[in-house]
């Protein structure tokens, strides 16, 4: 016994370059993708059914051109009350036609929106979401990028990116939408599935009235149906939808409480490669100007040795030499 080190003799050595290491990440970039990179993760996506206008699409490639990951930009929505709490000045007051357009100008110009990230999944917990999503950000050129996402209550990968929170608020709608679900249904106002079921056991004609129920509610409290390009539409979109995606839409108004972030560009007017490496994200911190000179250096040196001794870059890959 008295030749027993006790536990408070050990010693506990951490070395920070034993940090795991995702290798494949190495040869990774990022730039301007197209719809096909969408639809081939999008049933990745819980909803992967209609895109928002104006999408714009980025994607993440390995050095094979394997697709990686994507993110589908879009316009902003003209009123967005977690941004007017950020933007105090973007506000809506005593409106008037001009300062209608001029607020759609200014939105339009300096904002866009990251409506859709997607992984795959043989990439994800590995650090490629965060690092995607800010080297793309820039790519965008706009000032300010803005993301709504219920899953960062959960991950809050878009801290990770640099986005900054607002403050996460209870759905205008809530007690709204809490009571009319439990004037007209028996489940639960959340469960999609067993209030579709309800809906369908019902017969004909009382399933009729209450469809028009649902399609009058929604338009009553959805701001999106009386703004944009739905403004002198009225309910015909409404009326053209499934009756299961008037649901979700309630639903959503209802009870969703998405976490509103902004970000703003620090490379705005900056000329930009048109492809970035992913790990061109280490360079700074997701707020800071991108080190061009030290992507510049790393490029030129990688080159250099891969001109020195191309067998090792065949030899990475896992290709015969």
């Amino acid at each position: 016994m008295d030749n027993e080190t006790s536990w408070e003799d050990s010693c506990i050595v951490y070395q920070r370059e034993n940090k795991p290491n995702f290798s494949l990440m190495e040869g990774m970039t990022v730039g301007q993708g197209t719809q096909d990179d969408w639809i081939a993760l999008s049933d990745l996506h819980y909803k992967a059914v209609n895109l928002p206008a104006g999408p714009r699409y980025w994607n993440c490639l390995t050095a094979d051109g394997e697709l990686v990951g994507v993110i589908v930009s879009n316009a902003v929505g003209l009123l967005l009350a977690p941004r007017h709490e950020m933007f105090p000045k973007l506000k809506p007051g005593r409106e008037t036609n001009f300062s209608n357009t001029a607020r759609a100008n200014y939105l339009n110009k300096h904002f866009r929106r990251a409506s859709r990230i997607v992984t795959d999944t043989l990439y994800r917990g590995v650090g490629v979401s965060y690092r995607m999503v800010n080297l793309a950000m820039r790519l965008e050129g706009k000032r300010y990028m803005e993301i709504q996402s219920s899953m960062s209550k959960f991950n809050p990968f878009d801290l990770k990116a640099g986005f900054r929170h607002g403050n996460l608020r209870k759905p205008v709608n809530y007690e709204r939408g809490f009571r009319w679900f439990r004037e007209h249904f028996e489940s639960h106002p959340a469960d999609h599935e067993m209030i579709m079921r309800e809906l369908n056991d019902m017969p004909p004609k009382l399933k009729e009235v209450m469809i028009k129920e649902m399609q009058d509610f929604y338009y009553r409290c959805s701001t999106k149906e009386k703004t944009g390009k739905n403004t002198t539409k009225g309910m015909s979109r409404i009326e053209s939808l499934p009756i299961s995606e008037v649901l979700k839409e309630i639903q959503q108004l209802a009870f969703a409480t998405p976490v509103y972030g902004i970000w703003e560009n620090p490379d705005l007017g900056r000329e930009l490669p048109e492809r970035l490496p992913l790990w061109a994200f280490d360079l700074q911190k997701p707020d800071e100007k991108l080190r061009l000179d030290l992507l510049d250096a790393r490029l030129n040196k990688k080159t250099t040795a891969d001109n020195a001794n191309p067998d090792r870059v065949l030899q990475e890959r896992g290709l015969p030499v």
